[in-house]
Order: C-alpha cells, then structure tokens, then sequence
C-alpha cells in the first residue's frame, strides 16, 4: 500500500490541501463521487474538512444485508500548522494512514475484491492547524471544537471503530512503529482483543505492541485531566468499541514537527486497518468478549460517566 500513502502524502503536503483534492483522488481509484461526503467546518480558530467514505459491502447494511460495519478514523488536529510551521507535520499521519486504507479498499471493490461488510472512513483535512502546548512536547491544536469533531467522525452504522493517531509526543509508547491499545467501550478498558494481536502481528512480522491507558485517557478533553493524546477520543460519542491505532517513536517527536513522518510505519497502519476490515465484516474478528462485557456490566454496573464531563458537559 505504499503506492497509496506516497500518493495522498503528495496531495496532503500543500498549503492548498484540501478535503476535495482528497475526494478527487479517491474517485480516480474507482469511488463513486456520490460515496464520498465533504463537510467544511469553521470556527473563530479556522477551517478544516470533514471527509467521510462508504464503501459498501457484499452483504453489508448499504446493500440490505446484515455484516457488520467497521469504522476507521483517522485522528488528528491537522496536517499542517501553518503558516508559522512550512510543510506537513507529523500530526496529519493519522489521516494519511485512514485514507490510504479508503483508497486501497476502494481499489479493491473495483476489482472485484468486496468486503463481506461495509466500511466507513473519516477524517478531517486542515493544513493550517493551531498548536498548543503539552509536556513533553508541543501537541497540534484543532482549529474545530471536540463537539463538532465527534458529530462528523462518528457515523452511527459503526459498530466498532479503528482510532489511526499519531502517538509520538509521549514517554509511554517507546517503540518505532505501530502499536494497538486495549479495547475501550462505554467507559471501560477492556482486554486487549486476541484477535486483533493476531492481526497486527501478521501485518508487522513482529510480536504486538500494546501501549498503556489510563482511565483519564477514556474521558473527554476539557476536563482538566492529562490524556497521552486524543486517539481514544471517539470513544467517548459512541457505544460501539473502540482500539487505537498509534503511529510512535521511541523518542518524544512533537505533533507540530515536520519530516517526522514514515512511509513505512503509515503503510503497516493502513494495511492493519485494511486487514481488520476484512476479518471484522466476516465475522472472524472480535474486539472484545460479548459475555464477559455483559458479565462486567453486572458486577460493576454501566460506566457510561466516563463519556460525559469536560467537552461533553
């Protein structure tokens, strides 16, 4: 999958990056235009673009069938922090490694090769993000509110969500890479999917890397409590499960710097993303244990508070 993160990097690295350059794009590999949703979105801080891709299934809910659907988001606050930081930044590569997936499973259906279940891809494109400041290292800022980034990441047909980020600017993560996180629903930390190990480990070649969540790491931003990064985010707007997707470093790389960005590392994200489709909609894959969660909930009762409070209110 190379070929499609050079490609898209090439479209994402420009001050005139947009969510309609993305479009066109994936419309030349075979997408329909009518599949592919741009929604700009202001605020007193800026712009960015919504980007949202269906890709229907065999027997997937937009053909009348009943395969699960599997979300894939890609996380970030922008791709560019311009025009006081020239270039892409390593913060845009969770919407590269989500679009790069879009476009190789559209590329896919035009051939012929259909998922069982449908797949739906958003992100957001804005090469003139603000920054802020974080410990260790500056994070991006989003130019959007959190209300209005869960309103347009989540689509309510997901029933479980991959969460692609940049994850660099932390002590935590210590590998070069792509590492998973536990699975995270309704306020829980779950066990770490089998399922997904396995997949991970056959798209890297090497044992899984989990990184660690805390519980603050679960609940919404503006709440005053430290969060590694937002790539848990869009668990807190939806029931469906949710793993993050870390795109790391062994060192602590800020989000707002440029020419930290690895083809490779992108490439094996995507095409986990890709591969958790294919098992997921089959039914082969699981996030977690339907028993033990029901289990759980009547031991210890709902945890859904978590997903309220800070930006949530």
């Amino acid at each position: 999958m190379l070929k499609q993160v050079i490609d898209l990097h090439e479209i994402l690295d420009s001050p005139s990056a947009s969510g309609e350059r993305v479009k066109a794009y994936l419309v030349g590999c075979g997408a329909a235009p009518e599949t592919i949703n741009v929604i700009r979105v202001t605020s007193e801080k800026g712009a960015s673009d919504f980007l949202h891709v269906a890709i229907a299934g065999s027997a997937g809910k937009q053909s009348g069938g009943g395969a699960p659907t599997l979300g894939v988001i890609g996380r970030l606050g922008g791709i560019g922090a311009r025009p006081g930081i020239t270039g892409y930044v390593s913060d845009g590569d969770g919407a590269l490694a989500a679009t790069a997936a879009a476009a190789k499973l559209i590329g896919m259906a035009a051939n012929g090769d259909r998922l069982a279940g449908d797949v739906i891809v958003t992100t957001h494109i804005c090469p003139d993000a603000p920054t802020r400041e974080h410990h260790p290292v500056p994070f991006m800022d989003s130019p959007i509110s959190f209300e209005d980034t869960w309103a347009h990441e989540i689509d309510p047909a997901m029933d479980a969500i991959v969460s692609i980020d940049t994850t660099k600017g932390n002590r935590i993560i210590n590998v070069r890479g792509v590492a998973i996180s536990p699975t995270v629903k309704q306020g829980y930390i779950l066990r770490t999917s089998e399922d997904l190990m396995d997949i991970l480990s056959r798209v890297t070649g090497r044992l899984p890397e989990v990184f660690a969540l805390t519980q603050q790491d679960i609940t919404p931003y503006g709440n005053g409590l430290h969060h590694l990064n937002s790539i848990l985010q869009p668990a807190v707007a939806t029931a469906a499960p949710v793993i993050g997707v870390a795109l790391a470093a062994e060192t602590a790389v800020a989000g707002c710097a440029t020419g930290a960005s690895h083809e490779v590392d992108i490439e094996q994200a995507a095409r986990f993303a890709v591969e958790v489709a294919k098992d997921f909609t089959a039914g082969s894959c699981q996030f977690f244990d339907t028993v033990e969660f029901g289990r759980l909930i009547e031991l210890y009762g709902e945890q859904t508070r978590f997903q309220q409070g800070g930006a949530r209110g």
